[in-house]
């Protein structure tokens, strides 16, 4: 049985959310919840606050063991991107681009 827990709208580019997350897939959920508490990266708390809650959607909503847990997937897609601009030398203007990110992750 599949449990997904979703985070939207994080404050975080796609590209570095999407780093640590080929150490986790197909482990087993205590293992990746302690790969991703050691990682050096902010993209590794956030996907740990996600996994955690997708453990207690199972423990919770569909009366799982979370020893036999383990991460099928997680996905990461982009949300919307926030324009901002910033002033520059002889009266010119520059884009910047705040991205944000769509976290799915799905256990078995």
């Amino acid at each position: 049985m599949e449990i997904i827990a979703k985070t939207k709208f994080v404050r975080i580019s796609p590209f570095k959310l999407r780093m640590p997350i080929e150490r986790v897939k197909g482990k087993n959920v205590e293992t990746a919840i302690n790969l991703l508490k050691f990682m050096p990266v902010k993209a590794a708390g956030i996907i740990g606050k996600t996994l955690k809650s997708a453990v207690a959607n199972a423990e919770h909503n569909n009366k799982l063991d979370i020893d036999d847990l383990v991460v099928k997937n997680i996905i990461v897609d982009h949300g919307p991107t926030m324009k901002r601009f910033r002033p520059r030398a002889r009266g010119r203007a520059t884009r910047i681009l705040k991205r944000t990110s769509h976290i799915t992750v799905i256990v078995e």
